[in-house]
């Protein structure tokens, strides 16, 4: 009797690709090692004045203690150390630093999500804004975050508001355009016929907007959620930067690369992608549950 081979959709069948890629790029990653480090561990070694070969030098470019790209041991180590082997309360922890990321992150999602929404909906109802303000939340996200950062950062400590408040303002300044589009985009999908319909009922326009459009924009207002997040996370990480904040992955990120301390860097940039990660799927999994509420499969 012949065996059944595993489909892409099986736990199997999904976890053989990711294996397969992550072998690449961590083989990938020792060769980049071994080629930016080799010219100072040349250096150092020639200095010894001892004869020295291959395997001297792939050594010592995967040990160096401020490599100009560190190997992926040396990540792993610093990253189970600074999240492992100190307490979460600890400021040498990237368990901390993430919580605050975190936190900003979450309130500027929030609000951002919120102000996406609610010029969504002004958008679909209202002709005139939606061809005097659509231009206008296009044109806003054509400036660089880099630019804005710093002067939302000066103008809110010159008047005393400093700490989460300013690192929220630049996640939600992000994060509101994909949400505020997508949503848009997910109010307008329904069609002429269930509009019709709704009409035949002597629906009102409230009753249009919470019972056909709505319902119609989850799937749309969730993939933009998804990346909105995302995007959350790197405002919060840019506004972090000009703040000379003592916490946060920004904080961690800027002192790492104040001292030299690549490593230190590469494990606070791993630590926001796990993050970002656990962020997106949360957003995954409030999907899936709203979606099985309204009876999709």
């Amino acid at each position: 009797m012949a065996t059944k081979r595993p489909g892409f959709l099986s736990p199997r069948g999904r976890l053989l690709p990711v294996l397969t890629v992550v072998a690449l790029i961590i083989v990938l990653w020792y060769g980049l090692a071994i080629c930016l480090n080799r010219q100072q561990v040349a250096e150092r070694l020639d200095g010894l004045g001892q004869p020295w070969g291959i395997s001297d030098l792939i050594a010592g470019t995967w040990s160096m203690d401020r490599p100009v790209l560190p190997a992926p041991h040396q990540v792993a180590a610093e990253f189970w150390k600074t999240t492992a082997e100190v307490a979460p309360s600890s400021k040498r922890s990237l368990i901390y630093h993430a919580g605050v990321t975190a936190s900003a992150t979450l309130v500027g999602f929030v609000f951002g999500a919120l102000l996406g929404i609610i010029l969504s909906a002004g958008i679909v109802h209202v002709r005139t804004l939606d061809r005097s303000l659509m231009p206008w939340i296009i044109a806003s996200q054509t400036v660089p975050i880099l630019a804005i950062a710093p002067m939302i950062v000066v103008v809110l400590g010159n008047i005393g508001i400093t700490g989460l408040i300013p690192k929220a303002i630049i996640s939600m300044y992000l994060c509101f355009f994909p949400v505020a589009i997508g949503m848009v985009k997910g109010l307008r999908s329904p069609d002429l016929l269930q509009l019709d319909l709704m009409r035949t009922y002597n629906a009102s326009a409230w009753q249009v907007f919470w019972k056909l459009r709505v319902p119609a924009s989850l799937p749309f207002l969730f993939s933009s959620l998804k990346v909105a997040i995302a995007i959350s996370l790197v405002g919060t990480i840019v506004g972090e930067l000009p703040t000379g904040a003592s916490a946060g992955i920004g904080a961690r990120l800027l002192s790492g690369s104040y001292y030299g301390q690549t490593v230190q860097i590469w494990s606070a940039l791993f630590m926001a992608a796990f993050l970002g990660m656990a962020m997106v799927y949360a957003i995954a999994g409030i999907e899936r549950l709203a979606l099985r509420r309204m009876g999709a499969q």
